[in-house]
């Protein structure tokens, strides 16, 4: 197991040596632990899990340079068959690797179905909510020369990798339904607290912006 993963590891952390702050190896590593907290207690096939840890998201790139035409968690799992296809693993497993990266996509058309997807898509989720999530809010808005808040607009209907993409049309759109999204029983524990924060947050952000606190 350890051979497998120091392989895959390798091939992983190359394919992120451009990658943006959002979407960096640090947020791959952050996932990975995540699944070593709740895989565990869901009872998943941690070979499997920790492999797609580290390789759900090497095709993120290919949806940055496509201001999100190309769905990254399509693009890894094409990626992944040929990184794993010489590991030991069984065809069962190295199928389950590859649906684990396909299904792992917020937005994406493949819906989690074995016990170590779910984990991961719960893994990748909670790192995008909580202080953690929205950090990398505003980081991705800054990335894409965002405004800090486009107050005269409804931000739901504001358009994606846009100046009005900002951290808090992201909470709007996303953020504030990835609890009820959560796969796991261990996740929806995580979920719970990290979502309260949030709440929280852009309260307070919303009052100071308008001068109200």
């Amino acid at each position: 197991m350890k051979d497998n993963l120091k392989i895959v590891k390798a091939h992983a952390e190359k394919l992120f040596i451009d990658a943006s702050g959002s979407h960096d190896w640090d947020h791959t590593l952050r996932v990975y632990k995540l699944c070593e907290r709740i895989g565990p207690v869901e009872g998943a096939d941690m070979d499997v899990l920790l492999i797609a840890a580290y390789l759900h998201d090497i095709g993120r790139s290919c949806q940055d340079a496509s201001n999100g035409a190309v769905c990254h968690a399509e693009k890894g799992a094409l990626m992944a068959q040929f990184i794993i296809k010489d590991l030991p693993l069984s065809k069962k497993q190295k199928e389950n690797v590859v649906h684990c990266i396909k299904a792992h996509r917020f937005r994406g058309n493949h819906a989690p179905k074995s016990a170590e997807a779910k984990v991961l898509f719960d893994a990748d989720k909670l790192d995008a909510i909580g202080a953690i999530g929205v950090a990398r809010a505003y980081l991705f808005a800054g990335e894409l020369g965002a405004r800090l808040h486009s107050p005269e607009i409804n931000v739901e209907e504001a358009e994606s990798y846009s100046k009005d993409d900002t951290g808090y049309r992201e909470f709007k759109v996303k953020l504030n339904k990835i609890r009820n999204k959560i796969l796991t029983g261990e996740g929806r524990k995580i979920a719970k607290e990290r979502h309260l924060f949030m709440e929280a947050f852009f309260k307070r952000f919303l009052e100071e912006y308008e001068g109200t606190s």
